[in-house]
């Protein structure tokens, strides 16, 4: 097994780290826009987190891949 992190690994804890500092921020701020602004923020990141732990955890074998189940989505071949 490759002792290196895939970059879904590195992407997951990246994510994290940055809804953390986003979270902080909007703790901190004393304007309510920029408060909400912050937390948008984090929850995407939090989303785009979620996104590369799904695909590591398809990658280890814990998960099924998702796939778009070949209905033509971008990048999707059918061999016909």
């Amino acid at each position: 097994m490759n002792a290196h992190p895939t970059l879904d690994a590195e992407l997951v804890a990246w994510w994290e780290c940055e809804a953390e500092r986003l979270t902080a921020l909007a703790a901190s701020t004393n304007w309510g826009w920029l408060r909400r602004r912050y937390e948008r923020k984090a929850a995407n990141a939090r989303a785009r987190a979620q996104v590369s732990r799904i695909r590591e955890e398809a990658r280890r074998g814990g998960a099924p891949p998702e796939s778009g189940g070949g209905r033509g989505e971008p990048g999707q071949h059918s061999s016909g």
